[in-house]
């Protein structure tokens, strides 16, 4: 057998396996490259991945000492969906909210209210009430599933906002409206047979934004799908691209997928979860993050695949060396949401051999497809971001005016392909900066090699990534601001081993005030999501650095603070 490189082997793909076969569909007025056979939404993809599964008989869900099948997985799928149009009257375009940890029920809900025709509306687990109350607002959502931590927070909001709350798991009590009470009073787990077409909603998922509050990012079946079966044809491309002695020597296992980030990222929805469904994987979930306990679960379950910030990654090496494990069953371990440091790729690989060490990138806009690198192109290029996913992606840098770019100069990373989202929710103006033809420009600046690879270098956005968590500057500024001692401040991302980045401020106050770091920081928790609250302040009473503008420098700013001490 001759190795392929990875464009002949996609183009072997797409021309020999039906399930990959190419073709054109327009959408909202543009032409894209699309998937010809794959299925129109994700509830024929569920319906359709039976075979893939043993016939339904294989384990498909494991948290802690609950198991499903993949039959049985499905039963619980339909039932909620029989107790979400029945008993909840949920109609075709309904959204409805879900705001929990890492729970089951978040992945029976994400596929059972797109199986009645609902858009389901991602809820940030970290959020406070009041950037709750500001997604609910913005999405229209009415009914929220909701588990204690999140069911506590959004209970203030339930009159003002006509809000009906579903308790979920520990928020259930001997009253309310508990999910248990209503799946359990629901006998019926055929498959419903709502009309829907691939390019009616499927999901909103928040976005941090430059403009302070999140976007509210609206994905399609067509786009999900397409992702999907992107990185399923990827995965599908490996027995070309190696030596016939490596295959030889591999041992097959059962594709398994640990789940350790939040299911409110598209990092866990999409490359994990709904990638499992088509793949024939196992999913493993993990209620919160825990190396040692990461470590157990990928022994025992043989997990094959692992997906976490690099942080996450970082852990499971150190938790492994500790325990003396050696994890042989992995045979992918990469990184998402965040940047994974080079100097990481190597020690990563000599740590865990059997593994393919890899990184990717990609956002919710795109239903988290975009690039990728793996394997020993990875270690040889510890700083790229990767090659683009075949077969239904284009890439082009522009410079400021739109202009396309020669390999290796820098500008704006802009992608083109059914995957990509819709719209923003609610800001056409928005969604028109950003997309152009069919284009959507991703505000980072890149640049690509001859082999094409692409490099991020910066981001045009004001947004700093904290161990994954997408952080806009002008949402911590804006909740500084509402503090009486505080002016002005500008908000940047401060270098930190483990996370990436953290959040530092540059704060000017009012003359003839003070104010301690503590006392902000807890005046900011009122406010913003705990992982928002800056690690860093500077404070001053005279300006902040100006631009040409007089605007505040935010770079400049950054400059001068990181060059004295901060207040913790």
């Amino acid at each position: 057998m001759t190795v392929m490189t990875l464009s002949e082997a996609s183009a072997h793909l797409t021309s020999t396996d039906p399930r990959f076969e190419l073709d054109t569909c327009r959408v909202q007025g543009v032409d894209y490259t699309c998937f010809k056979h794959a299925p129109t939404t994700l509830t024929d993809m569920l319906r359709n991945a039976r075979e893939v599964h043993g016939d339904g008989a294989d384990d498909y869900l494991v948290y802690n000492d609950e198991r499903w099948s993949f039959d049985a997985f499905c039963a619980e799928t339909n039932r909620m969906a029989h107790v979400l149009r029945d008993s909840l009257k949920i109609k075709k375009g309904d959204r409805v909210g879900v705001a929990m940890r890492n729970f089951p029920e978040i992945l029976f809900l994400m596929m059972a209210i797109p199986a009645v025709g609902g858009v389901v509306v991602f809820l940030n687990g970290w959020w406070t009430t009041d950037e709750l109350d500001y997604a609910l607002e913005d999405s229209g959502a009415k009914l929220v599933f909701a588990d204690k931590a999140r069911f506590d927070r959004l209970e203030s909001l339930v009159e003002n906002k006509d809000l009906r709350l579903i308790a979920v798991r520990d928020a259930e009590t001997a009253s309310g409206e508990n999910y248990s009470d209503l799946r359990d009073a629901m006998t019926k787990t055929d498959w419903l047979n709502t009309p829907m077409q691939t390019d009616d909603d499927f999901a909103i998922m928040y976005s941090s934004g430059t403009t302070g509050h999140p976007k509210g990012v609206v994905q399609t079946h067509r786009g999900a799908v397409s992702a999907v079966y992107s990185w399923w044809m990827t995965l599908l491309l490996g027995p070309h691209m190696v030596e016939p002695e490596v295959l030889e020597a591999k041992t097959v296992r059962q594709p398994c997928v640990l789940i350790v980030t939040p299911l409110f990222h598209v990092t866990a929805t999409h490359p994990m979860f709904l990638l499992s469904i088509p793949y024939g994987a196992k999913v493993v979930l993990m209620y919160k993050w825990d190396a040692e306990e990461a470590v157990r679960l990928i022994d025992e379950e043989q997990v094959t695949r692992f997906l976490g910030v690099p942080t996450q990654s970082a852990d499971l090496m150190e938790a492994a060396r500790r325990l003396g494990a050696t994890l042989e069953s992995l045979e992918n371990l990469s990184s998402g949401g965040a940047k994974r440091p080079a100097s990481q790729v190597a020690e990563l690989q000599e740590t865990f051999p059997h593994a393919a060490v890899a990184s990717g990138w990609g956002m919710t806009e795109t239903n988290a497809i975009g690039l990728g690198i793996w394997g020993p192109d990875y270690v040889a290029k510890p700083g790229a971001a990767g090659r683009l996913y075949p077969p239904l992606q284009q890439l082009r840098i522009l410079d400021d005016d739109g202009a396309q770019l020669p390999n290796g100069e820098v500008g704006e990373l802009t992608v083109k392909s059914a995957a990509n989202m819709r719209c923003y929710l609610n800001k056409p103006e928005a969604t028109a900066e950003v997309f152009q033809d069919g284009w959507l420009r991703t505000g980072d600046l890149a640049s690509v090699d001859d082999e094409g690879y692409v490099t991020i270098v910066d981001r045009k956005k004001n947004i700093i990534i904290r161990g994954g968590e997408n952080i806009a500057c002008l949402d911590v500024e804006g909740a500084l601001q509402r503090h009486p001692a505080v002016l002005e401040a500008a908000a940047f991302s401060v270098p930190h081993e483990r996370l990436g980045e953290v959040v530092g401020v540059g704060v000017q106050l009012k003359s003839e005030t003070t104010i301690t770091a503590k006392e902000l920081s807890e005046f900011l928790s009122e406010h913003i999501a705990k992982f928002k609250i800056p690690e860093h302040y500077w404070f001053r009473h005279d300006l902040l650095p100006r631009g040409a503008t007089d605007k505040t420098d935010r770079r400049a700013t950054r400059d001068e603070c990181l060059g004295t001490p901060s207040a913790h």
